[in-house]
Order: C-alpha cells, then structure tokens, then sequence
C-alpha cells in the first residue's frame, strides 16, 4: 500500500514537473525573443502603421496624438525661432512618429509651419533696429539677395539627389554633417560667451555697466521707434527671385506630372525647365556681386569683417554657403535655414545678424513650397493652416523670451545656443527616424541601393 502511494507520488511529481518546465520553455522563448532588437523595430512599426491607420479612418479628425504632436510643435517652434531656423528638422520627425502621418503629409504640414513661424520671424525683426549695429535694421539683405537664388537652385539639386540616394546614405550622411554642425557651432557658441563673459566685467571695472544697460539695449534698440526702414529695391528683387524660380517649379510640375501644364514628367521638357534654374540664380547673382557697393555684413567687431574681407572675393562667400546648404537641406528633406546657421557664425556674422537674417531667407524658400503645395491640391488645408497658426504664436513667444533674456544679461551667444540646441535634437530624431525607415525597407526586402531620379 506504500509502495503504491510511493508510486502514485512520484508519477504525481514527474507530470507536475515536465508541465512546469514545458511551461516555463514556453514562457521564456517570447520573453528572449522581445528583447531581440528586430523586434522591438517591427512593433515600433506596427505602432505606426496603427496609427496611421488610425489617422485615415478618422480623416485627419484632432485625436489625442495630433494635440500632443501640436503641443510639441509649439515647443519646437518657440526654440526654433529664437534661432531664426525653420524648425523643419523637428516638425517633420514629430508629425510622422507622434502623430503617425505619412512622410509626404507631414512635409506639406512642416512646409506651412514653418511659414508660419517665419512670418512672425520677419515682422518682428523689420520693426527692430539695433543700436548695437548702428540702428541699423538686424536683417542683411546683402546677404540675403546674395544667398537666396544660390540656395534655392541648391534645393533642386538636392531634391535629385535624394531621389537617387539610397535611404541608409542619406540617414548617414545627415548624421555626420550635422553633428558636424552641432559641435562647431557650440564652440562658437562658448567661445562668444567668454568674450561677452569679459565685455561685461570691463563694463563693471569701468563703472559703466549700470547706465549702459539702461540707456541702450544691446538688441531691441529703442522700443518706441518702429519705423520701418525697408530697402524696396532690394526686397523687389528677392520677390521677383521668388516669382521666377517658382514660376519655373509650377511649370515643370513634379516627377508624378503634377503640375499647372502638362508636360511629360522627366521628359526632355521637364529637364529643360529644371535647368533654367541655373542662369537664373546666376544671373540674380551676379546683379548683386557688380554692385559698386561693398558687401559689409553685420559683424560682432572690426576685426570679423577684416577677416572676411581678406578671404579673396569675399562677396562669394555666401552664394557658395547658400549652394551647400541648399543641395544638403534638398538631400535631408529640410529647410536650409538650420544648415545655413552655423556657416554664416563661421564667417563671423554676429548671432543677432544671423537669425535674423536666416529667418528672412527661410521665409522665401518656406513660402514658395507652402504655395505649391496649395496649387498643387493639397488636402488638409485647414489643418495646415492651424499648424502655421500655431506656430506663429510660438515663435512670437520664443522671440520676445529669447531677446528678453539678451537685454537682460547683454548675451546674444544664447542664440548661438538655442541653434545648437535644435541642431542636437533634430539629429537624434531625423536619425532615429531615417534608420526607422531603412529597417523597414530591410525587412520588407526593398531595393536598398542608388536609384534613378524620374
């Protein structure tokens, strides 16, 4: 009777035993197979497609992650300003894995925020003149007339690029000139943090420092006087620029045919007008550079703009910044204000000068996009036009905080910083994003290497 119940006892415990270490085997396989990274990227993936799904069945209705991708905008927007960049390169990674729109939607969105923000950009700096330059207006229209064509036949030529670019070399690409960017424009920006670390002390040696700082601003200038000093000349040549290169991208139309004529997407018409865009910003160019009057950007001391002049024909400086910065901002699908930013404070152009003066240039280039895509039949119009609204505001506020804390503190290195901080997170996204996008092609099987433009 021992022995059975022995018996039963031990058969009891072995069955108990296989179930639970079958069960556990069981167990354990999803949890190792969880960790895997290729995992977690197809559930990151399923997340998106999800909430793209979501997205289309609503018909663009404000869900809970449109109002969260909106209240990041609006913080997005407000740095962005402060740095007189476009904030491209943190909408577009916002909208496509906060709110899960597709990369095309999102750029048209990007195209009308970044507008948005830029108009309150140039309204507010056409109405500022700086004692500290001389009370001369903050934006370098020099500079601007010289730039804008070269920057905007840039963007085509990168725009070819990417189309031709595998999506892994242009994630990679992206990464490294803008961490490039990053680092050197935080030095620049340390750097002029010392040197206005040591103006103001002398100014308290001196003594001067308290009547200074009530008598004069160092970058709003009187706040009574906002008369608009605008050199109409030059400023009918940046829209008759803008009118001509658009006019061009209306009638070619892009590589899918849309377009206000019907012409052959990629056919021997299309490349024909493509290519006008080179004598035009050649010829644009070279009205400014045959100029008798001397390029004399706006720079922090005598010596920056000794050292630009000794740079050869230093007029040329620009237009071929501008070039790099469009052909990058075309590849990276961004504007080229955020590229732009960093070149100009290399060269020497005060922080102040360049933001201002970059929001300027990003408003011709933003705009021209933004009134194709309305041309063009844009859907969601009206949710386009609440984002740019958004970010209006934002940038209002983002500008009267930032230029506050100048006056203040007398340190206009805080926009060499707040450029830092925006080209720092818009590395870690728009990377994180590209590589997202690169693993998905991997997965799925796609032909990952250079492609044919058309």
């Amino acid at each position: 009777m021992d022995n059975q119940k022995l018996t039963c006892l031990t058969l009891s415990l072995s069955i108990f035993l296989i179930t639970f270490t079958h069960s556990q085997a069981k167990q354990t396989e999803p949890i190792s197979d969880a960790l895997r990274t290729d995992n977690f990227l197809n559930q990151t993936y399923q997340w998106l497609s999800h909430q793209r799904a979501q997205l289309q069945e609503t018909q663009f209705k404000f869900s809970a992650p449109i109002v969260l991708a909106g209240i990041f905008c609006f913080i997005a927007a407000s740095i962005s300003s402060a740095g007189g960049i476009g904030g491209g390169g943190l909408f577009i990674p916002i909208l496509t894995l906060v709110a899960g729109l597709d990369l095309r939607t999102a750029s048209s969105l990007s195209a009308f925020m970044v507008t948005g923000g830029s108009v309150a950009n140039v309204m507010y700096n056409l109405c500022i003149k700086s004692s500290k330059f001389g009370g001369k207006s903050l934006i370098d229209y020099d500079i601007a007339l010289l730039s804008e064509p070269c920057m905007l036949l840039g963007v085509s030529l990168g725009v070819i690029c990417n189309l031709a670019f595998p999506e892994w070399l242009t994630t990679i690409l992206f990464a490294l000139f803008l961490a490039w960017c990053t680092s050197r424009s935080c030095k620049n920006g340390l750097v002029r943090w010392e040197m206005e670390s040591e103006e103001l002390l002398r100014l308290r040696n001196d003594g001067e420092y308290l009547e200074q700082k009530e008598i004069e601003a160092p970058l709003l200038g009187t706040k009574g006087n906002c008369k608009l000093g605008i050199p109409w000349k030059k400023m009918g040549v940046l829209v008759l620029v803008w009118c001509s290169f658009c006019l061009v991208y209306l009638l070619r139309g892009n590589r899918y045919g849309q377009g206000i004529t019907q012409i052959e997407p990629c056919g021997m018409a299309y490349w024909v007008l493509s290519s006008i865009q080179i004598p035009l910003a050649i010829i644009y160019t070279a009205w400014m550079l045959c100029k008798k009057e001397n390029l004399q950007p706006h720079t922090l001391n005598q010596k920056d703009i000794q050292d630009l002049q000794n740079v050869g024909p230093s007029k040329l400086v620009f237009p071929s910044m501008a070039l790099l910065a469009g052909i990058l901002g075309g590849v990276f699908g961004i504007g080229g204000g955020m590229l732009i930013s960093p070149l100009l404070l290399q060269v020497g152009v005060a922080p102040e000068v360049t933001a201002a003066t970059c929001s300027f240039m990003v408003f011709f280039s933003s705009s021209m996009s933004a009134f194709q895509y309305l041309l063009l039949g844009m859907e969601h119009a009206d949710t386009a036009l609440i984002f740019a609204i958004v970010c209006f505001v934002a940038s209002l506020l983002g500008l009267v905080v930032l230029q506050r804390a100048i006056k203040v503190y007398g340190r206009a290195s805080l926009i060499v910083f707040s450029v830092s901080i925006v080209m720092a997170l818009s590395t870690v996204l728009m990377t994180t994003f590209g590589a997202l996008e690169v693993w998905r092609d991997f997965v799925s099987g796609n032909y990952m290497g250079f492609k044919q433009p058309c």
